[in-house]
């Protein structure tokens, strides 16, 4: 179903969950630019994780990287889509989990790569 189609048939904007690796905090920036311009509900991660190992907090604070990972989990519960940020191919073990999440409640995903690592085209499973 297009966007379009499905957005009129909620009767409300879509709502997509950006999902991917904190080393690539530039490409949640874009693609949540890119996703809000188009009329979406964006849910993503917070600006506290950066891929910074000497000050992100998640790395060495096991159990807040276990609540922010549960919590990413609910924005998936409330998405409408999921947006996977799979720069250069690359899939980390929690955003593998984030996917396998979404598949098991049939939500629509789409990759910001194909795997031709060709950029900026969404590419629906």
């Amino acid at each position: 179903m297009m966007i379009l189609e499905r957005r009129k048939k909620l009767k409300r904007p879509l709502v997509v969950c950006l999902c991917g690796s904190t080393r690539f905090m530039e490409t949640f920036h874009e693609a949540a630019r890119r996703e809000s311009l188009k009329g979406k509900i964006v849910l993503t991660i917070s600006d506290i994780t950066t891929y910074n190992k000497a000050t992100d907090p998640q790395l060495f604070n096991h159990g807040l990287k276990k609540m922010l990972d549960e919590l990413h989990l609910r924005k998936i519960d409330i998405a409408d889509e999921v947006l996977i940020l799979n720069v250069g191919g690359y899939i980390g073990e929690s955003t593998r989990n984030e996917l396998n999440y979404a598949r098991k409640l049939g939500k629509v995903i789409y990759y910001w790569e194909n795997n031709k690592g060709e950029k900026k085209q969404k590419w629906q499973e």
